[in-house]
């Protein structure tokens, strides 16, 4: 690990101001320090967040609050996100170790570096890791990676399962930075690869993330999150699907529905949405819903297995969803 220089932020402003003179800000630091052990990633300045007011939770109406500096566990155990967003607490579970849960924040964990072996091997082509390299990804072992969203220059996938839930959930963030305070939506937050891999979020520079809002409703209630995974303790997902459902009168009102294990990015499927709107709860529906989420799906030489995988994952999340009481 390379030298660097570590300081404490005793407000959001002093922050601020430590990132615009280069600083990287730092909570729970489970995705950051792996890759500075790894000399991936060469800060030569960290800013502490831990400090700052935004470590809480709460409901504001049907809505809950989280605040960036919250841990994963807490979120995933408080009362107010288990009553109005459970699909916000099983990702939560599903998302890491218990003693990852402990130490990673809810910011950290939407902003963690891409899952591919190869953004962490020094001695392969990476654009994420070094713009214009290449992709050693594209032409060798990439079982585990993306079918949607992909480049010529990445195919790494997205790997926050929390992510795969907010942007299903529409949920909002509000960060702020040099040029003040704004908010928008979690789904907005991730960059396609295109031709700039390396560009992985819509942050400005010296922005911090400081409250996560899951806007509430009857479907918040009414969600699944069902991940596929190589092994059944701590792993990152194969394929993943969040979704959430109103349904009335036999028949859906509301469909929320996104991917994960499968894209570049949280993938929203929102043309299965559509498909499911009107429609009686029923595996039929829930197939034909599913197969339209492989539209512009690309695979590759070892994970083509994905083109179906995906879409059982979807119709077994959706049959979760419509039994919750």
């Amino acid at each position: 690990m390379v030298p660097f220089r570590f300081e404490k932020a005793p407000t959001i402003q002093a922050a601020i101001g430590a990132a615009q003179a280069g600083g990287r800000y730092i909570a729970g630091g489970t995705t950051l320090i792996d890759l500075m052990r790894e000399e991936v990633e060469r800060p030569e300045h960290l800013v502490d967040v831990n400090a700052l007011p935004m470590e809480g939770i709460r409901a504001e109406g049907s809505d809950l609050l989280i605040g960036a500096l919250a841990r994963m566990s807490d979120v995933a155990a408080h009362p107010q996100t288990l009553r109005l967003q459970p699909l916000v607490a099983e990702a939560l579970i599903e998302g890491a170790s218990p003693q990852l849960r402990n130490m990673a924040s809810i910011g950290g964990n939407l902003l963690q570096r891409a899952r591919c072996p190869y953004f962490r091997m020094l001695d392969a082509r990476c654009n994420k890791r070094d713009p214009g390299s290449g992709c050693s990804a594209i032409e060798g072992v990439n079982s585990g990676h993306a079918i949607l969203g992909t480049s010529q220059h990445c195919v790494a996938t997205h790997p926050s399962d929390l992510a795969v839930a907010l942007v299903a959930l529409d949920a909002t963030l509000r960060v702020q930075g040099p040029q003040g305070e704004r908010t928008f939506p979690v789904d907005d937050l991730y960059r396609l690869p295109g031709d700039t891999p390396h560009l992985e979020h819509t942050l400005r520079p010296a922005e911090l993330i400081v409250e996560v809002r899951v806007p509430g409703g009857a479907h918040a209630r009414r969600a699944r999150y069902l991940k596929v995974r190589d092994r059944a303790s701590y792993e990152f997902a194969v394929v993943s699907t969040a979704a959430a459902l109103q349904i009335e009168g036999g028949s859906i009102r509301v469909a929320r529905l996104a991917a994960g294990g499968v894209g570049t990015r949280p993938w929203r499927l929102r043309a299965s949405e559509q498909e499911l709107i009107g429609k009686a709860p029923e595996r039929r529906v829930f197939e034909a819903a599913a197969r339209i989420s492989l539209d512009g799906a690309r695979a590759l030489s070892g994970n083509r297995y994905k083109l179906e995988l995906l879409p059982r994952t979807i119709v077994r999340a959706l049959e979760m969803a419509a039994q919750v009481a």
